[in-house]
């Protein structure tokens, strides 16, 4: 018997990736290593819990509410996709350019005195300003039927799992790879993040008919007329 006859593996591994890549579980270590020294040990689970917890609630209110905000706004999905696309280009460049994740977001935590699950953690380490555009790019109520959304929530849930369970292990993890393995990993996710932005963008203009684009071999998640 054929197991899931319909799903689309090569789509949905692909969506996972692009999740995996902006929400970037092993960049959030450092983060929360540094938030979580005036915090005593016994509490540091609970403590990386509530953070993940925050960072799902947002981006799932995301994924709910971005496709009502398009409409309430008027606006065409391709120009979301195009915008959407120029966003997270210039979010992988901060990526592969910039300052690393970990010692941006610790250094905005330094300078705020803060060291809370809300902030620098859940956001906007967890729940970046790259994983919501990505969230409301990756779902479109018009073109996606209800499952194939709650597809992408679980997916979303499943980042979010494998971030926890990397919070979890963060002292184990930080000892193996150090800040400076976390920043090479966080740039070539960012590297991958600008391939899958430069597709939305020529996703967006095939959308709007200012281009005809070739398929690709295998469908971008983000070039996939999804908007949520």
């Amino acid at each position: 018997m054929e197991f899931y006859p319909s799903i689309n593996w090569t789509s949905l591994t692909r969506e996972f990736v692009t999740l995996l890549v902006v929400i970037d579980p092993v960049g959030s270590i450092p983060v929360f290593l540094f938030a979580v020294q005036s915090v005593p040990a016994h509490l540091h689970r609970r403590f990386a819990l509530r953070a993940v917890a925050i960072a799902t609630l947002v981006l799932l209110g995301f994924l709910v509410a971005g496709q009502f905000m398009l409409e309430t706004l008027g606006l065409r999905l391709g120009s979301f996709q195009i915008a959407g696309g120029i966003v997270l280009f210039l979010f992988a460049m901060t990526m592969i350019f910039g300052e690393s994740k970990p010692t941006r977001e610790i250094e905005e935590a330094e300078r705020d005195h803060l060291a809370g699950a809300v902030f620098p953690l859940a956001m906007p380490s967890i729940a970046s300003p790259g994983a919501i555009l990505a969230i409301v790019v990756l779902t479109d109520n018009h073109t996606e039927t209800i499952e194939e959304q709650v597809t992408t929530a679980a997916l979303l849930v499943l980042v979010l799992l494998v971030t926890l369970v990397f919070l979890f292990a963060a002292s184990a993890v930080n000892k193996v790879i150090g800040r400076t393995g976390a920043s090479i990993i966080s740039r070539v996710m960012g590297i991958v993040l600008a391939t899958i932005a430069v597709d939305a963008v020529l996703g967006g203009f095939d959308a709007l008919g200012v281009l005809d684009v070739d398929p690709p071999a295998t469908e971008s998640p983000l070039a996939s007329g999804k908007a949520g």
